[in-house]
């Protein structure tokens, strides 16, 4: 049995190498180039590939892929939204994701960011880094006297809402699909209309679907608390940029942060540093002391990029030896 990794980071190496040295029976190799109709032709003889990319998975590269007899993918990423499954049941391809992995990287991620600016820690650090060690006027505000609004209570919310909870937060939350401990708790609101009324913080967690495209609007800002803090580690397409720009020049929205951008794919994962930086809207959050930026590493911890990889080989695994991983996709 063979498999071929694309997208391999110097990172996943070893823990790739382990994986194939605890499973002899399985030849893997790897690129660090990700997965395109063009790519597809490194995998050819192989009889499974591993991926993980922002890049999309196009029908032609499905179809390439199919055309070596290739039909088996496991990503080691939780997020589908670029896949076409269209295409992918076209071609009869078997495929999982990772939904699992360390929902704690992402939850603390966001909780860490959530309490630096309603401290307002980066304008601090950037008075120490001018020697200005003044107080006045970065004074915060206490955790425990916020109410924060969690958008989608999958594992990432739950395990944030416990975090919040920690510093002693009231909480507050909205789902679609109800989650029965969470229900027990009595924090579900009835709509995003009422959380975004009630809530000093915001915290986004949902999938990129087209439901909640952009759904932080111009509309949905109007109805916000003044002076909200909104954090997004989940899906860049899940903000209106221009509606953000305008609600951070109004003060509506005191501070912002993500760890996604819209058009993230090309620019993420680079150095900008001696370059002419390719995004002004992008270049306009950045420079702004209200604002943090994480280029998509929210969940880049040891343990997280360890169990990415190691749970997608597995599924590979499980689908060569004829049997249904739990984290196959149903499409």
């Amino acid at each position: 049995m063979k498999i071929f990794a694309y997208g391999i980071r110097l990172d996943e190496q070893p823990v790739l190498e382990q994986w194939g040295k605890e499973h002899s029976e399985v030849t893997v190799d790897f690129t660090d180039q990700l997965l395109t109709d063009k790519s597809a032709a490194m995998a050819k003889g192989y009889d499974a590939i591993n991926v993980y990319q922002q890049l999309p998975y196009s029908r032609a590269t499905f179809e390439a892929l199919s055309n070596q007899g290739i039909h088996i993918m496991a990503m080691r990423n939780i997020g589908i939204d670029n896949l076409d499954l269209k295409a992918a049941k076209e071609f009869n391809f078997k495929i999982s994701n990772t939904p699992a992995y360390s929902p704690n990287s992402v939850a603390e991620h966001a909780a860490i960011q959530m309490a630096r600016l309603f401290r307002r820690t980066p304008e601090m650090d950037a008075k120490v880094q001018n020697y200005d060690l003044r107080w006045a006027p970065t004074i915060g505000k206490e955790m425990r006297q916020q109410t924060i609004g969690i958008i989608g209570t999958g594992r990432i919310g739950r395990v944030l809402i416990k975090i919040l909870q920690g510093f002693g937060s009231k909480v507050i939350a909205y789902d679609c699909y109800h989650n029965s401990e969470i229900e027990k708790e009595g924090l579900y609101v009835d709509s995003l209309d009422d959380l975004y009324r009630l809530s000093d913080g915001i915290s986004l967690h949902v999938p990129a679907v087209s439901e909640n495209f952009h759904m932080i609007n111009d509309a949905s800002i109007a109805k916000m608390k003044d002076h909200v803090i909104i954090v997004n580690d989940s899906r860049g397409e899940l903000v209106d940029t221009d509606a953000l720009i305008k609600g951070l020049d109004s003060g509506k929205i005191s501070a912002f942060a993500t760890d996604v951008y819209e058009k993230e794919v090309g620019i993420f994962n680079k150095d900008w540093s001696n370059k002419t930086f390719p995004d002004s809207r992008l270049k306009n959050l950045i420079d702004r002391p209200n604002v943090l930026l994480t280029p998509h590493t929210a969940f880049y911890t040891e343990t997280a990029v360890s169990a990415m990889v190691n749970e997608s080989l597995n599924a590979d695994l499980s689908f060569l030896n004829g049997k249904q991983p739990a984290s196959a996709l149903k499409f």
